[in-house]
């Protein structure tokens, strides 16, 4: 185990800082040694780092870094299934499974997140409405309790469930076993096309000759008035063999190589004298760049699930990004329109707006996909009453019986909490049972009083 060091800990959007005692094991018994050594603030595992909230940070306490294990124990390449550690990347996995015809079964975007992680927060990605979340395809993994034991957990479990989403408060997850998305190639196969308004593009969402597998919406969010909520869709699927170029259909399932440099999938965001402005007008020169129809081009596996807020700098500037998702269920698209007005009316400059459609939720008590619509905003933290705005966008989501990504929050009030996770108490109540003394805490542990 590498020595502790004291270090300031960020989420990815740099809003929650919070200093740390981090540490960094190598091996499964360095880690039951950090966890019964984590002192009098309890500890936190930390995966990759790319979630904006303050989940795994703790402020005066242990972190520990989960990265250092990142081994692959076992692929059965026939059935279609890997055990690993939880520390690997899912960048890492597809390098090594996509050689052998196999993808993971969810990406979040680039693959920058670890398998404990993506469990931890049960991470969704834009095909959700046809896979669901990733605990979903995690069929056994073995978690470190605060009383010192590994468990082997299971589906249909409480501890699944408390775990699945449960932002590394029941225990630290050690290993875990995944089943995996045969693939034929390494391309998608990728439609784009713009939305006039909110109507036209929730109407496109769910037009049954346009399904896809992935879908996302970049939204213009300082559209107003009859343009509110136009948008450019891009959907894909993964491309068959047969649909590949003569010279790429020889090689179809080349890998990109480990540590390559990634081509983003629109244009970074300029630093400089353009500084806010030119956040603000990239949403405005994608949609009015993006062709009205584009169908069945050939992409990368890695250019299709890089974010476009990937050449952000510095993420976002000083004073930081704060990310607001939230999810509203099928038949209160109203809800979703004023949502959409009010940051419209706002004139909030956010490069990364987004809207999705999510399927049938899975069975975690803290997992944030529901049957509905997310949408997903940054915003700089230092906008002027930007706190007061997300707090009335809380009141519309709760209203509506949706509810905010825990993954990605910094600032959301305890009381709204309550009104939208409906398990919180049995979550609370797991909790109590298995770790009495407090083992394990993060700053959102304390803040939301889970």
């Amino acid at each position: 185990m590498s020595p502790d060091t004291s270090v300031t800990v960020t989420g990815r959007g740099r809003t929650a800082a919070s200093a740390t005692r981090l540490i960094r094991p190598r091996t499964y018994e360095e880690v039951a040694t950090a966890v019964r050594d984590r002192g009098a603030r309890g500890g936190i595992a930390r995966g990759l780092g790319r979630a904006r909230g303050d989940a795994a940070g703790n402020a005066g306490g242990a972190v520990l870094d989960m990265t250092g294990l990142d081994r692959i124990h076992a692929i059965d390449v026939e059935g279609g299934t890997v055990l690993c550690d939880a520390g690997i990347s899912l960048r890492r996995l597809t390098e090594v499974l996509l050689p052998l015809g196999w993808f993971p079964p969810v990406d979040p975007g680039a693959g920058h997140v670890t398998v404990g992680g993506a469990l931890g927060v049960d991470a969704h990605g834009g095909d959700h409405h046809v896979s669901g979340s990733f605990s979903r395809h995690v069929p056994a993994f073995e978690l470190l309790t605060a009383d010192g034991r590994v468990r082997s957990v299971r589906p249909g479990t409480p501890l699944f469930d408390a775990t699945a989403g449960g932002m590394g408060l029941t225990g630290v997850i050690l290993t875990a076993t995944l089943r995996l998305r045969p693939v034929e190639t390494a391309w998608m196969t990728v439609d784009t096309e713009r939305a006039a308004d909110l109507d036209d593009l929730l109407a496109r969402l769910t037009a049954p000759e346009r399904t896809r597998d992935y879908s996302v919406a970049r939204i213009d969010p300082l559209a107003r008035g009859a343009a509110t909520g136009r948008a450019v869709i891009t959907r894909g699927d993964h491309a068959p063999q047969d649909a590949l170029p003569g010279r790429e259909r020889r090689r179809p399932l080349r890998s990109v190589a480990r540590g390559a440099r990634l081509p983003a999938s629109v244009p970074g965001v300029p630093e400089g004298p353009l500084g806010r402005a030119g956040v603000a007008l990239s949403p405005a020169l994608r949609y009015h760049c993006a062709r009205r129809a584009g169908r069945h081009r050939l992409r990368r596996l890695p250019v299709f699930f890089t974010p476009p807020d990937r050449k952000v700098p510095g993420g976002g500037g000083r004073g930081g990004l704060v990310r607001y998702r939230c999810v509203v269920g099928h038949g209160r698209e109203d809800a979703l329109r004023r949502i959409v007005r009010r940051v419209s009316e706002y004139r909030c400059p956010s490069f990364l707006a987004t809207l999705r459609r999510f399927g049938e939720a899975d069975s975690g008590w803290l997992s944030f996909p529901a049957p509905g619509w997310t949408l997903s905003l940054d915003a700089p933290a230092s906008l002027p009453g930007l706190a007061g705005l997300l707090d009335a966008l809380d009141d519309e989501v709760a209203e509506a019986g949706g509810r905010v990504d825990l993954a990605e929050d910094s600032r959301l009030r305890p009381e709204s909490l309550a009104r939208m996770y409906p398990r919180l108490d049995d979550f609370r109540a797991l909790r109590a049972e298995l770790d009495p003394r407090g083992v394990f805490v993060s700053d959102l542990s304390r803040r939301l009083a889970l």
